[in-house]
C-alpha cells in the first residue's frame, strides 16, 4: 500500500469547517471575527508512552485525546487537526482500528482532520489540534491568585496505576488492571468543562505529568503558592478501595503511599487542574454540571511561594513526590 492510498483510505474525508482540508500543500482555516487560534501539538513515541501491543483503536483515541486536553484547558472549542505518523510497515489490519478510533473521538468534538505527513519508520504519531476562544477569555496558568480554591476534574492516578502494573512493579487482579488500563489508555479530554469554565476559573492547566508537577507549572507561571489537603487528594483514586482496607491488596500503610503518589506524581489523566476565587464556588458547580463531570476542591493559593502538603487537620505533610520528566525520568 502505498502513502498516497494509506491516506485516501484510511484518513481523507470531506471538510465541514475548514476552507480546505487534506489533498494540498497547505489546509486553510476560517478564523471567525473576535476568535483567537489555540494551536497545541503533541507526540507519541512507541516504548516511551505506549506499549508495542497497545490496541490501535485505543492508541489512535489517545493520539487526539491528549491534544484535545489541551484545548480543554485553555477553553477553547475544537475545530481541526493534523496528524503526522511514522509507520514501520503499512497494514490494513492495523490502520483501519487506529484510524477509526481516532476519527470516532475527532467526530464526537466536531474536530476534523485537515492534513498532515505519513513516512516509514518506527511508530511515531503526532497531532496538532486547532481551537478557537473569543479574544481575552484563553484559560491561562497565569491568573491564580492567592486565596483562589483548587480543584480537579475526575479521578486521578488510575492510569498510572495501571502502569506500574503493565511494567511489573505491583501484580493488579485481573479485571483491575483492565479497569485502569481503561484510564491510561482511553482518556476522556474534558472540553466540555474547559469551555464552561471560561470566565469562572481564574487559571488552568491539564494533567499529562502529574499533579504536583502540572499543578507546578500553575504556580511558576502565577507567582504564588499552594496548599494541598492530602486528606482528600488520596481519595481521588478510583481504585482507592480495591487496594486499601480489610479487603484490599495492601496493608493501611502501603496502600496510602501507593495511593497519594499515584494521585499526585501520577501522569496521564488528561483531568483538568484550575484555580478559582471562593465567590465563584457556586458557578464552578455549575461549570461541573454542564461539562458532565465531577470538580473536587482540594487546597487553596496561598502568597507564599512553593507547594506545601497539609492533612486533613492541616498538619504538615512530607512531599516525597516528583511528577514525571521526559529527559529528567529518561
Amino acid at each position: 500500500m502505498g502513502e498516497f492510498e494509506l491516506i485516501e483510505r484510511f484518513f481523507k474525508r470531506p471538510v465541514r469547517k475548514a476552507a480546505l482540508g487534506v489533498g494540498d500543500d497547505c489546509a486553510l482555516l476560517h478564523c471567525a471575527p473576535g476568535m483567537q487560534m489555540a494551536i497545541s501539538t503533541d507526540l507519541l513515541v512507541q516504548g516511551r508512552h505506549f506499549f508495542p501491543d497497545v490496541d490501535p483503536f485505543a492508541l489512535g483515541h489517545k493520539a487526539l485525546a491528549v491534544n484535545l486536553s489541551d484545548l480543554a484547558a485553555c477553553g477553547a472549542r475544537p475545530l481541526a487537526f493534523t496528524l503526522a505518523l511514522a509507520l514501520p510497515q503499512a497494514r490494513e489490519e492495523w490502520l483501519e482500528p487506529f484510524s477509526r478510533g481516532l476519527l470516532v473521538l475527532a467526530d464526537d468534538h466536531g474536530c476534523e482532520l485537515i492534513g498532515g505527513d505519513t513516512t516509514l519508520g518506527p511508530l511515531n504519531i503526532c497531532v496538532t489540534v486547532f481551537g478557537e476562544v473569543p479574544t481575552g477569555q484563553a484559560l491561562l496558568r497565569s491568573g491564580a491568585k492567592p486565596g483562589d480554591d483548587i480543584y480537579v476534574s475526575g479521578t486521578l492516578g488510575d492510569a498510572y496505576l495501571a502502569l506500574k502494573s503493565l511494567l511489573g512493579e505491583l501484580a493488579l487482579p485481573d479485571a483491575l488492571l483492565a479497569k485502569t488500563r481503561q484510564r491510561l489508555e482511553r482518556p476522556t479530554p474534558r472540553v466540555a468543562l474547559g469551555l464552561a469554565l471560561r470566565g469562572v476559573a481564574s487559571a488552568a492547566a491539564d494533567i499529562s505529568d502529574g499533579l504536583l508537577g502540572d499543578l507546578g507549572h500553575i504556580l511558576e507561571q502565577s507567582g504564588v503558592g499552594a496548599s494541598l489537603d492530602t486528606s482528600v487528594a488520596i481519595h481521588l483514586l478510583a481504585a482507592y478501595a480495591d487496594i486499601s482496607g480489610a479487603s484490599g491488596l495492601f496493608d493501611p500503610s502501603q496502600s496510602t503511599a501507593l495511593a497519594l503518589q499515584c494521585v499526585l506524581s501520577g501522569g496521564d489523566d488528561y483531568e483538568l487542574v484550575f484555580t478559582a476565587p471562593a465567590a465563584q464556588r457556586a458557578a464552578v458547580a455549575t461549570a461541573a454540571l454542564q461539562g458532565g463531570v465531577a470538580v473536587t476542591r482540594l487546597g487553596q493559593i496561598d502568597s507564599a511561594p512553593g507547594l506545601r502538603l497539609v492533612d486533613g487537620h492541616g498538619h504538615a505533610v512530607a512531599n516525597q513526590f516528583a511528577s514525571f520528566d521526559h529527559f529528567a525520568n529518561g
